[in-house]
């Protein structure tokens, strides 16, 4: 069994999805802001809330030329330099406290994505209950056994990474001291599209690794972590705002909240539509397999008369011989006098 606890939350097989909603940059450097995506979150009814741990310092240096500019067109990000990028999209340290005070007031976990080992020993003095290293992050080895040294559960996005990388990680996050690991498949594209998702990848994932696994999903709508719940993932995790129109760093490819309590229900349905192989009725469709087809009498008969098509049907409901018995009966006669609906029985057959 690889299930396990984050806090008073169960993640496996045997619970319903586990539902991150992630607030990156979203707050759009407010604290007011950033609150009130906590209690959207809560509402919606997310299981956990998380953050991004980092500074623009720790996360890269602040120069505005090279490979230290974004000019790809296709990026959302285009026309920025990664440090401005990080200064904007950064929640700032002293918010944390705040921040995971009020997601436990409303009954959601809260935790973060540290970058690096400052951030780790950081959000330690917060006693956060789980920890998330991003894809970008997920060959960092020094980091991954930094977190992983904390005994705490270690969630790992495997965005990008090949099966050697990945086979390296969770080398190095089990040999720290990692015990309850959840990998989850990532595609890292903003947005990422269904069609580029692979979400196949998360049973084998399972099967190689033999930890949970879920999604890290930058995709559109929900259809896709649905999808992935039919496949097993037991974690789902996405990014959140409380309106796209009003910007952010990942607004673009955020869920709003009515999407976000669509993911939480319609993932629990998926979930619970698991059940087991199982064949004929459930307890209950019992009453159901009434309304079959079954051989009725569809006029009156008199003792002695010859069945045949005219006189015997297979109509609804279900009372009477099964519908594979008509070969056998017509040509033979009626024992007695059938009033027309009465169902068929070998009783009544010569």
């Amino acid at each position: 069994m690889t299930s396990f606890k984050i806090g008073s939350r169960s993640i496996g097989a045997g619970s319903p999805p586990f539902i991150i909603a992630e607030m990156s940059g979203n707050h759009n450097q407010s604290l007011d802001v950033a609150l009130q995506i906590v209690e959207a979150a809560a509402k919606a009814g997310a299981h956990a809330l998380k953050l991004q741990t980092y500074t623009a310092d720790t996360m890269t240096l602040d120069l505005e030329h090279g490979e230290f500019f974004i000019k790809d067109p296709a990026s959302l990000w285009a026309g920025s330099s990664l440090y401005a990028l990080y200064e904007k999209a950064h929640t700032p340290w002293q918010w944390h406290a705040p921040i995971f005070a009020r997601a436990r007031e409303l009954g959601m976990l809260a935790f973060s994505t540290p970058f690096d080992e400052s951030a780790v020993d950081f959000l330690e003095s917060l006693d956060v209950p789980a920890y998330k290293i991003a894809s970008f992050e997920n060959t960092d080895l020094p980091l991954i056994r930094r977190v992983a040294a904390t005994g705490k559960p270690l969630i790992i996005s495997t965005g990008m990474a090949s099966i050697a990388e990945l086979d390296e990680s969770v080398r190095a996050a089990r040999e720290a001291g990692c015990k309850d690991l959840v990998l989850l498949k990532c595609t890292s594209t903003y947005p990422a599209s269904p069609e580029n998702s692979n979400i196949l990848t998360i049973p084998h994932l399972r099967e190689l690794f033999g930890c949970e696994v879920g999604l890290s999903d930058h995709s559109m709508g929900v259809g896709v972590s649905v999808a992935a719940v039919a496949l097993g993932a037991t974690l789902v995790e996405k990014h959140f705002t409380l309106d796209r129109a009003a910007g952010g760093v990942d607004a673009s490819f955020s869920l709003e909240p009515a999407e976000l309590h669509s993911l939480v229900v319609e993932t629990e349905r998926a979930w619970q539509a698991l059940g087991q192989v199982h064949y004929g009725a459930t307890e209950a469709e019992r009453q159901s397999v009434l309304y079959r087809r079954s051989l009725y009498v569809t006029r009156d008969m008199a003792a002695g008369e010859v069945f045949s098509r005219d006189n015997l049907r297979a109509i609804r409901p279900g009372l009477g011989l099964a519908p594979k018995h008509i070969d056998a009966v017509l040509g033979r006669c009626a024992r007695q006098a059938l009033k027309r609906g009465t169902a068929l029985d070998w009783a009544f057959v010569e």
